[in-house]
């Protein structure tokens, strides 16, 4: 990790990561009523709304993050890039048009970044380092994805969920940041954060699992971590402090794992920002362990 200066924070001093997915409530993943992109510019949008609250959270208490944009969002709201990279905020990607992964051929997913990094750049006049894949959706079947990135131009990716998940996931892979050796050049990768509770991996630092579990075992997590000399990578999305924002129908196990406590989201994420120090993903780069070299994740192994 650097500091403001640019020199070496040692993890142990617990500086950790704030993320932000940049879309908006209809980007759901994983619902037969999630609209397809053609209808996205015909529904009411709250990013905007939802996106400058977070922003001014963050301010309030001096914490620059990373925000991960949708390249379609970037593209209809240039002037949130523009607020964010104002705000000394860095600008990484989302992809365009958030698909899972593994829904992908290996030329679109290459499209899907290749857009979306260009785009994120022309808007913002910096340099896009970092991806983050809707829903974490890297696995196990998909090993041209870090390929596929490097050749992009991307030097960090952190789309590797460590565990049980959904749609997705990588149970057994590192739990810190590995250097990714690919037949097109090194790629950083920095995992979702896990928690180890009862013998289990869980996440607690994000999303439906951060807006599920108590602040004071989310906390203690972070700081369990830090005494191990890790560092956590938060993640938020904006529609996740919206408790008027629409609703898509789904089931009820879908339903619950989507809106569970939004109403209290804000209140977390305002606890994490005074208890924490934070700084955005790209800081952390040069800090990645050199010696621990791998290769991208293949069917039947872990990255």
């Amino acid at each position: 990790m650097l500091d403001a200066r640019g020199a070496a924070v040692p993890a142990s001093q617990g500086v950790d990561a704030f993320t932000i997915d940049v879309e908006d409530w209809f980007h759901i993943l994983d619902v037969e009523s999630t609209p397809p992109l053609e209808r996205w510019a015909t529904l009411p949008s709250r990013v905007e709304k939802n996106f400058h609250v977070i922003l001014e959270l963050l301010a309030e208490h001096g914490v620059r993050a990373t925000c991960f944009f949708l390249g379609w969002i970037a593209e209809r709201y240039p002037h949130l890039v523009h607020a964010a990279s104002k705000a000394g905020h860095e600008i990484a990607s989302h992809g365009y048009a958030h698909e899972l992964i593994f829904k992908q051929t290996e030329a679109a997913f290459f499209e899907d970044v290749r857009k979306a990094k260009g785009l994120l750049e022309d808007v913002s006049g910096r340099p896009v380092l970092g991806y983050r894949a809707p829903g974490f959706s890297i696995v196990k079947e998909t090993p041209w994805a870090l390929e596929r990135l490097a050749v992009a131009g991307y030097r960090y990716d952190t789309s590797v969920f460590p565990g049980v998940r959904g749609h997705g996931g990588l149970p057994g892979a590192p739990l810190t940041p590995t250097r990714v050796e690919t037949p097109s050049g090194q790629i950083v990768e920095f995992p979702i954060s896990m928690a180890e509770i009862a013998g289990r991996r869980l996440c607690v630092f994000g999303g439906g699992y951060l807006r599920l579990f108590p602040y004071n075992v989310i906390s203690a997590m972070t700081r369990r971590a830090h005494s191990e000399g890790r560092s956590i990578v938060f993640y938020v999305h904006p529609r996740e402090i919206d408790p008027e924002q629409p609703r898509l129908p789904m089931s009820w196990r879908r339903r619950f794992k989507s809106y569970v406590n939004i109403r209290g989201t804000e209140a977390k994420l305002r606890r994490l920002v005074t208890d924490f120090q934070f700084k955005p993903l790209c800081e952390f780069l040069e800090a990645a362990p050199g010696g621990r070299t791998t290769h991208p994740p293949h069917a039947g192994s872990a990255v």
